[in-house]
């Protein structure tokens, strides 16, 4: 089967091609280059809010919160100005990273799992400043395995550790409300709690996640494959659940390719609904796509909708 093409440095390092030590190398090198650069501070937060930390001053403008102003330089300068506030300088971040087999699957540059761990990654190594606190529960078939959150720059590198040692999982299936349920429960402290999941399973999670979302920010990143969303013109194709081993054969028909596309398109679609009607935000990563720039764009996104409704 071809691959989709890619940018040149687009992929996440391949789980399989380097040891535990340099792959977490390199991605601590390419998030400090294409991310810390371009996230503006150590306190802006991936999820950010108004926060309590004060930060700099500048002129009012129609549409602030009056609530801001500060009084001291407006009197001085004898025109309104504001103070800006920035996140917390403590700041909790769980994980919630769904290793289920499916994760071993990628036709593109990487697979799904090696998105998975750059995702982690990325969230970890831009949180993990000053006193910042990050936890994780790992879900696979064998069950949850609780990463208590602690600061530190060798307790992160620690987590990551566990999540890239987790190569292949064992046959079996995942429940991913019965994780974010566990997330919420293991998240006392008010955060940033980030699910990481392909999101296969259909969204019985949408209760536990709109319940962590009211009391954190949200996160959900999807990992996905193209061929999760449409079959090549191959002829007959040989498939293989991950999570039982069953295989089947079928014909790639232009009939079924075009049921399978509706079908994945859909499913998708409900995942993008439960997500906003929990109240979660939702980054897509695609395994035929850089992953880092998903990542920038998507802050940026973030972090304009923010602004905005700040002003409004």
């Amino acid at each position: 089967m071809s691959s989709v093409p890619t940018r040149p440095g687009a992929a996440p390092p391949h789980l399989g091609q380097a040891s535990t030590e340099e792959l977490l190398r390199r991605l601590e090198l390419a998030i400090a280059g294409r991310l810390e650069g371009v996230l503006h501070g150590n306190y802006q937060g991936l999820v950010p809010g108004h926060g309590t930390e004060l930060g700099e001053t500048r002129a009012y403008q129609p549409g602030d919160d009056v609530r801001r102003i500060d009084w001291n330089v407006t009197a001085r300068l004898q025109e309104p100005y504001i103070r800006e506030t920035i996140a917390d300088r403590e700041l909790e971040t769980w994980l919630l990273i769904d290793l289920s087999p499916s994760l071993d699957f990628g036709t593109a540059s990487c697979e799904k799992r090696d998105l998975a761990v750059a995702a982690a990654a990325a969230i970890g190594f831009l949180t993990h400043h000053t006193g910042n606190r990050i936890g994780a529960l790992l879900l696979d078939p064998r069950g949850v395995t609780v990463v208590p959150a602690r600061a530190g720059r060798g307790h992160l590198m620690a987590l990551l550790h566990q999540v890239a040692d987790r190569r292949r999982a064992p046959e079996g299936s995942t429940d991913l409300a019965d994780g974010i349920g566990r997330l919420g429960r293991s998240a006392n402290r008010r955060g940033l709690v980030v699910v990481i999941s392909d999101f296969l399973a259909p969204p019985t999670w949408t209760r536990a996640l709109r319940a962590v979302s009211s009391r954190h920010e949200a996160l959900c990143v999807e990992v996905i494959d193209p061929r999760e969303l449409e079959l090549p013109d191959v002829g007959t194709l040989d498939l293989v659940d991950p999570e039982t081993g069953a295989h089947r054969e079928v014909r790639t028909s232009p009939d079924l390719r075009r049921r399978y596309a509706d079908a994945a398109r859909a499913q998708r679609e409900r995942n993008a609904h439960a997500m906003r009607e929990a109240g979660a935000d939702h980054l897509v990563l695609r395994t035929d796509s850089d992953w880092l720039h998903d990542l920038v764009r998507f802050v940026d996104r973030r972090r304009r909708h923010v602004t905005g409704a700040a002003r409004r």
